[in-house]
């Protein structure tokens, strides 16, 4: 057996830090089952006279090829049309694909795909393994809310789910979203992501702000993710205000950057300058994983205020590093941020009870101990056995 693991969402050399939670857990996977990466580029024509005249990082070019950790990773183009017509992602997609997988299947003796989000990977991927006699299994995160939504993507996206040999979900709630679109319950199963150890653990705090340049008797709120309207940053610097006049020495990170969802740093720091946040607001742009722990070492409370998520890795960083968190009660937030222990949930769109819960959190004595035991509980170790043995049980061959 031999899986093409297929998803848009994949770190390449132009953009290492994107998706990185796909490759976490397939990478691991890889030790047990034999895999390549098949992680497509959208393209149209033209897109590079929109990088040269007005968004630099517009869909940039990635290599084709490349090899990660001794696995072929490869990135063909397809034709996506920005903005419209987003129901033939899907089609366009597994048309694109056709001679590179059966290309795979016949050198490389491929018998199955691993998809990643419902659309339009989970879509091309049933109709790759119509047309070349694949099995696939998909993983749902949090594009499905999206879909579940649009008529022709969820009719599509149902057909896809009913005929893949198994369907893997990061939470419960997107499980529920799957079954409301008519899926059976045995075959939905829940696979939540894990964390990698080696990256996420508590490091000196007066060493972490000293060296990042941050004040050492201030509390230091942190946010992690791309720099977009969907991670909430702007709903943070819009209740800084208010969080000073009772924290007057109050600090807020921003770690990340840009991605295909755009950059919104030049965005969020107007909105700090018109709030007249602008000095306690700390812009790091994107930051390696291996680095993270020192940002998350350096703050007291990690804050995610997302309009919505699939399941969050950034919880259990931080969680490792032995923070708290304020988060949205939206998707599989609630899954992750489960007890009071561990955080606290706000409405999307409630300032008043983000700026509470902010508030609440700064002032609570928390078990860091604790939370760091509820990390390791999380790890990538105690994930993939399980995932190995479904995905192996999924690709079989009949009567194996």
């Amino acid at each position: 057996m031999k899986l093409l693991v297929l998803s848009r969402v994949f770190p390449n050399a132009v953009q290492p830090t994107y998706g990185l939670f796909v490759r976490e857990r397939m990478f691991r996977v890889a030790r047990h089952i034999p895999l390549v990466v098949v992680a497509p580029v959208a393209w149209f024509p033209g897109q590079g006279l929109i990088r040269r005249f007005w968004n630099p990082h517009y869909r940039p070019p990635v290599p084709y090829h490349e090899v990660q950790d001794g696995i072929d990773v490869y990135h063909p183009r397809f034709l996506c049309i920005p903005g419209i017509m987003k129901w033939t992602d899907g089609p366009l997609l597994a048309l694109s694909l056709v001679r590179l997988v059966r290309r795979l299947q016949r050198d490389q003796g491929v018998t199955g795909i691993d998809a990643h989000f419902i659309y339009p990977d989970g879509v091309a991927a049933w109709l790759l393994g119509r047309w070349l006699g694949l099995t696939h299994t998909i993983t749902l995160r949090g594009t499905i809310l999206r879909i579940s939504r649009t008529r022709l993507s969820r009719w599509m996206s149902a057909r896809a789910m009913h005929a893949a040999a198994r369907v893997f979900s990061v939470s419960g709630d997107l499980r529920r979203i799957a079954l409301g679109m008519g899926i059976n319950e045995d075959q939905v199963q829940v696979m939540p992501n894990g964390i990698n150890l080696d990256y996420f653990y508590p490091k000196d705090r007066t060493a972490c702000r000293l060296e990042l340049g941050l004040p050492q008797d201030a509390p230091i709120l942190i946010t992690v993710g791309g720099l977009n309207e969907r991670k909430g940053f702007h709903r943070v610097i819009e209740q800084l205000p208010a969080l000073l006049q009772h924290t007057p020495n109050l600090h807020y990170l921003c770690v990340g950057g840009g991605g295909p969802d755009g950059n919104g740093q030049a965005w969020l720091e107007g909105l700090a300058q018109e709030q007249g946040v602008q000095d306690h607001v700390h812009f790091t742009g994107a930051v390696p994983p291996d680095r993270l722990r020192f940002y998350y070492s350096a703050a007291d409370i990690f804050v995610l205020a997302t309009r919505f998520e699939g399941w969050a890795n950034v919880f259990l960083e931080a969680a490792a590093c032995g923070l708290p968190t304020v988060t949205t009660r939206v998707g599989g937030n609630p899954e992750v941020i489960h007890s009071d222990w561990l955080g606290r949930l706000v409405e999307l769109g409630d300032g008043d009870a983000l700026r509470a819960a902010i508030e609440d959190a700064l002032s609570t004595e928390w078990d860091h101990e604790a939370i760091q035991a509820y990390a390791r509980d999380n790890r990538w170790e105690a994930r993939i056995p399980v995932l190995v043995e479904a995905l192996q049980t999924a690709h079989s061959p009949p009567g194996r």
